[in-house]
Order: C-alpha cells, then sequence, then structure tokens
C-alpha cells in the first residue's frame, strides 16, 4: 500500500480517492452489522433462549470493546489509520460470519466480543478518517450522505432477507456466512486497492484529554448512555412483547432504512443551515417524546403499529446525532481528531459496560421504567446541548466561554 498526500487526492481517478474510500467503509460495515443486528433478538430467542437478562449481558459484552476503544491510540503508534479501520473492519466480517456456529450463551458472547472489536476499533477510526478527510464547510452535509450510504447497504441486505428467508427456507447459519463474508471481501479489496492517505495535520498518538471538550465529552456520554436502551430493548420489545418473526423484524428495519435514506441528507443540510445546537436540541426533545411513548405501549397497552412508527422516528432523530460530530470538529485542534474520537467512543460507553445488563434486571420487574429513564437521559442531553454556541470554535466552546484564542493545555 503506497502512501499519498490528501492535498494531491484530486489527481487520483474517482473510484480511488479518499471520499469514495469513505463512502465504500460507510456502506460494507451495516452489511454485517445491520444483518447480525436484524436477526439477532430471534436466533438468541429461539436457538439459545434468552430472556431480558440475558439479552442484556450479551449486550454487556458487546459493548466493552467500545469501552476500550481508548486502545485505538496505542495501535496507531505502529499502524496505520486506515490501515486499522480496514483491519477492525475485516475482523466484524468474519467475526459475523461465524456467528451461528456458537447457538450458546458462552459461544454467543464470545463471538460477540470478537465482532465487537472490529465494529468499535473500525467505528473510533471510520469517525476519526471522515472528520480528517472532508472539508468543514462540507462536512454536515457529506456526512448526511455517507449515512444515506449505509442506509442504503443495509436496505440491500434487508431487501433480500425478507424476500428470501421464507422463500427459500435460509437459516441463520447462511445469512451469517454471506454477509459477514461480502464485508470482509469489501475490507480486502480496501486494503489492496487503495494507497495509504496522509492528511495535512499529523494526529497526537497519546491520550488527549482537554477541559474545552469537556461539553463534548458530556454529551457523548449522554449518548451512549440513551442509546443503549434503544438498540437493546427497542428491538427485543418487538419480538417479545409482539411476537415478530425474523422476516418481520427484517421488514420493519427496512421501512427504517428507506425513512433513514431520505431523512439523512435532509438532516445533514438541516444542520448546515441551523446549526449544532438546534440540531441536537431538536433530537432530544424529539427523542424523550419517544421513550415515554414507549413506556406507554406497556402502561396502556398501546399496540403494534405504534410501536413500529415509533420505532422508524427514534432512527431518524438519531440521524441528527452527526451534529454532535460536526461540533467537534468545528472546535477541536486539527491534530486531536484521531486520539480524541478515541476517548470519545470510550466515554460513549462507559454506560453501556454496565447498563445493558444492569437494565436486563429492572426490564423483568417493569420495562416501561426503563423507557422512562432513557427519556430522562434524553432530557438531560438536551440540557446540555442548550450550552452549545451557534458558532462553536477553538476557544469558544460552549456559551460559558468567550470568543477567544484556545488556551495551550
Amino acid at each position: 500500500m503506497t502512501t499519498f498526500p490528501l492535498a494531491k487526492a484530486k489527481t487520483l481517478p474517482f473510484w480511488q480517492r479518499p471520499t469514495t474510500l469513505l463512502f465504500l467503509m460507510a456502506a460494507a460495515m451495516p452489511i454485517a452489522f445491520a444483518t447480525w443486528s436484524a436477526l439477532l433478538n430471534n436466533f438468541v430467542i429461539e436457538v439459545a433462549g434468552f430472556d431480558g437478562s440475558d439479552i442484556g449481558w450479551l449486550h454487556t459484552v458487546r459493548e466493552i470493546p467500545g469501552f476500550f476503544a481508548i486502545g485505538v491510540i496505542a495501535l496507531i503508534m505502529v499502524m496505520h489509520e486506515q490501515v486499522l479501520g480496514l483491519v477492525a473492519l475485516l475482523l466484524l466480517g468474519v467475526a459475523t460470519a461465524l456467528t451461528a456456529q456458537f447457538p450458546s450463551l458462552g459461544g454467543i458472547l464470545t463471538i460477540t466480543m470478537l465482532s465487537s472489536i472490529g465494529f468499535h476499533y473500525f467505528e473510533t477510526v471510520n469517525h476519526s478518517l471522515q472528520l480528517q478527510w472532508l472539508d468543514k464547510l462540507r462536512a454536515p452535509q457529506m456526512l448526511g450522505w455517507l449515512l444515506a450510504a449505509g442506509s442504503g447497504a443495509t436496505l440491500v441486505a434487508y431487501v433480500l432477507i425478507v424476500l428470501t428467508w421464507q422463500a427459500f427456507d435460509l437459516n441463520y447459519n447462511t445469512v451469517y456466512m454471506v454477509s459477514g463474508g461480502v464485508t470482509a471481501c469489501a475490507a480486502i479489496w480496501c486494503l489492496l486497492a487503495y494507497p495509504r492517505f496522509e492528511a495535512p495535520n499529523p494526529q497526537i498518538k497519546k491520550m488527549v484529554l482537554r477541559r474545552r471538550y469537556w461539553l463534548y465529552y458530556a454529551l457523548q456520554f449522554m449518548a451512549g448512555a440513551r442509546r443503549q436502551i434503544f438498540v437493546v430493548f427497542a428491538g427485543f420489545m418487538m419480538v417479545e412483547k409482539f411476537g415478530f418473526a425474523v422476516h418481520e423484524v427484517t421488514a420493519l428495519f427496512l421501512i427504517n432504512l428507506v425513512a433513514n435514506m431520505v431523512a439523512a441528507p435532509l438532516m445533514g443540510r438541516a444542520v448546515f443551515r441551523f446549526g449544532e445546537r438546534n440540531a441536537l436540541v431538536f433530537e432530544y426533545v424529539g427523542l424523550a417524546l419517544v421513550f415515554l411513548a414507549y413506556g406507554g405501549i406497556y402502561m396502556f397497552g398501546w399496540g403494534m403499529v405504534l410501536a413500529a412508527t415509533l420505532y422508524v422516528v427514534d432512527h431518524i432523530l438519531f440521524s441528527l446525532a452527526l451534529a454532535l460530530k460536526t461540533y467537534f470538529q468545528k472546535i477541536a485542534d486539527p491534530g486531536d481528531i484521531a486520539p480524541t474520537a478515541a476517548v470519545a467512543f470510550t466515554i460513549n460507553h462507559i454506560a453501556a459496560v454496565f447498563l445493558p445488563a444492569l437494565l436486563g434486571y429492572a426490564w423483568l420487574v417493569s420495562p416501561a421504567a426503563v423507557f422512562g429513564m432513557a427519556a430522562c437521559m434524553a432530557a438531560v442531553s438536551c440540557l446540555l446541548a442548550l450550552m452549545i454556541p451557534r458558532h462553536p470554535e477553538p476557544g469558544y466552546e460552549t456559551i460559558l466561554a468567550r470568543a477567544a484564542p484556545a488556551p495551550a493545555e
């Protein structure tokens, strides 16, 4: 793999440019991860007999590598950041392909840990490369299009599952093998076909914790805690409470993806037009209302159609989280992006390590209370988002700071 300066990337053929690589990576990752997620709840309930506590433990194990995403800083000392991201993508693909080979609690937890290492290290590096390679003015819109590309790849995977699961009497092993294999092959192609792109600002290869990034850290922590409740329990609810089959869960995901493909670029434009603060406040208010409605499903016996609608609305609102990326891009020193991406991923997963297992036990007592906690977390996130300036920049990271050159640390 040859090294190529990012500034000269426009001289390369279009298919070999950094932006094209970002789109390929954005499309390759969800093929494995989204397929794993779509089949997961049915797989663990039907094959391994999971209950709410077991699924909580599975997601706790899945999030441990996210908590240790700070290890990326050590790895980029000996490995190029782009290469690390693609190797992690390869690990995700291979582990996903082998998922159904271990149909027991211990086996599922082990293979989940391996796939999670690939997923979280890829996501950490991918987040860093996006902010390094994309121009600040174009970043919100490009991030929206990258989200849409990932949604498009997931859409193809979901359509294939819906059309073929019953028609060809597929099993979990076949689907996991194919989806994981496609992602692994894409990672190998990207390793072989693209040069190593060198950004103009060398990244600091040590842990970076800066006081002036405190609001970004706080928002990341709350995002990780809140999202865990949705990821772990919203899909589980559809199977446990309403008895969704594999093709029905995937059909719901399919509707969700179509909505996101349309919404994600629009969300990117909205962030560009209205600013990060307004976008995040809108997201968090909306999520608080959605989580309260989830609780109402259990408290008042609301039906399946409302639950499915809330699931789609939930995902559309989550796409506004790209505003958190662009907020950091605006306030960060260019050399801080890679190490801070790793630190932020770790902060994002602090609650994720213990929350799923803890709330798994709470779920057995009161699912409505679990969603009520998520609504409270969204409200706290909203209060934090109100502290983002309309035009954040170094030295003016929060409304409590004055617009001035960032202090040296």
